[in-house]
């Protein structure tokens, strides 16, 4: 049976289901004492490394500790074990709750769950990558974080590594390096940045824009501003594969799309446990194909 799916819709299903059901009213970070954590910008793709740390950007979800009790970043408390918190030290914490590359998925229903599934959370890890009430630039703080988990000495928690790179080059091995083992890119903090919130330029996120050809077995009717002309192009990879491109379009391939049979180069991030491209987006029809 042929699996159809929208990566860029499952992916957004799923972080939307989370930050819904975990929602918290305005304020509750306030309510929480706890500072709004700090947002990435998209790198540029030319970026010079010089003064920032970099780290793999890990596929996981984003948790804050104040020292009692560990939240999303919504501000919504998780339903973690009392064993795992319990082992968690009296300082606050900020990072990403992960079970390893390409898991995004089975990790999003362990940590959605009302009650802990305290057998599946051991198979979790909490990554740390900051001290949001610590003081000093970051490259002191990354370093103190890596001193704290230490000291703790408990598997599950592990402090993020950061590395300063020389140069253009050295940025473009290292993501090619992460990518090639499954990861999902890099993120770059400014070393010298004080304790920060909201989006902001000195963190970035560093991800490659891949590409593949897949075949056009179908046109999805667009609805709402879409009514009337094209929605997504319905396409089949090579293995088999179907899932809809619904991004990348100009208005005028929307009215007069790609035909049934044509075949079209899209553009992508990874790729889901399935084998399904990650923000799959239009690019261009292949001429020669």
């Amino acid at each position: 049976m042929e699996r159809i799916a929208s990566p860029t819709l499952r992916r957004r299903a799923l972080l939307a289901w989370i930050g819904a059901a975990l929602a918290l009213p305005r304020g509750a970070f306030a309510q929480a004492a706890l500072p709004p954590p700090l947002l990435a910008r998209d790198a540029p793709p030319d970026l010079d490394p010089a003064g920032w740390l970099v780290s793999e950007k890990f596929d996981g979800v984003r948790a804050l500790w104040d020292g009692t009790r560990l939240r999303f970043r919504s501000g919504r408390e998780v339903a973690a074990p009392r064993s795992f918190l319990a082992r968690l030290p009296r300082e606050p914490l900020d990072g990403e709750l992960w079970l390893g590359r390409g898991r995004f998925e089975a990790l999003a229903g362990l940590v959605r769950r009302n009650e802990p599934d305290e057998a599946a959370w051991r198979e979790l890890r909490y990554l740390v990558f900051e001290l949001p009430g610590a003081s000093g630039d970051f490259a002191t703080r990354a370093a103190r974080c890596a001193t704290l988990v230490a000291q703790v000495g408990w598997a599950q928690l592990a402090a993020v590594e950061h590395e300063r790179l020389a140069d253009r080059a050295s940025l473009r091995r290292r993501l090619a390096s992460v990518v090639a083992a499954g990861g999902e890119g890099l993120m770059l903090h400014r070393a010298d940045a004080p304790v920060l919130s909201g989006r902001s330029d000195a963190l970035l996120k560093l991800k490659p824009l891949q590409d593949a050809d897949a075949v056009v077995v179908d046109h999805v009717p667009g609805r709402g501003r879409h009514a009337g002309r094209l929605g997504a192009l319905r396409v089949r990879r090579d293995d088999g594969l179907v899932f809809d491109l619904g991004t990348g379009f100009s208005d005028a391939e929307r009215i007069a799309p790609p035909p049934t049979g044509s075949t079209v180069t899209y553009t992508y991030r990874g790729q889901t446990a399935a084998g399904v491209p990650r923000f799959a987006s239009f690019l261009r029809v292949r001429p020669d194909a």
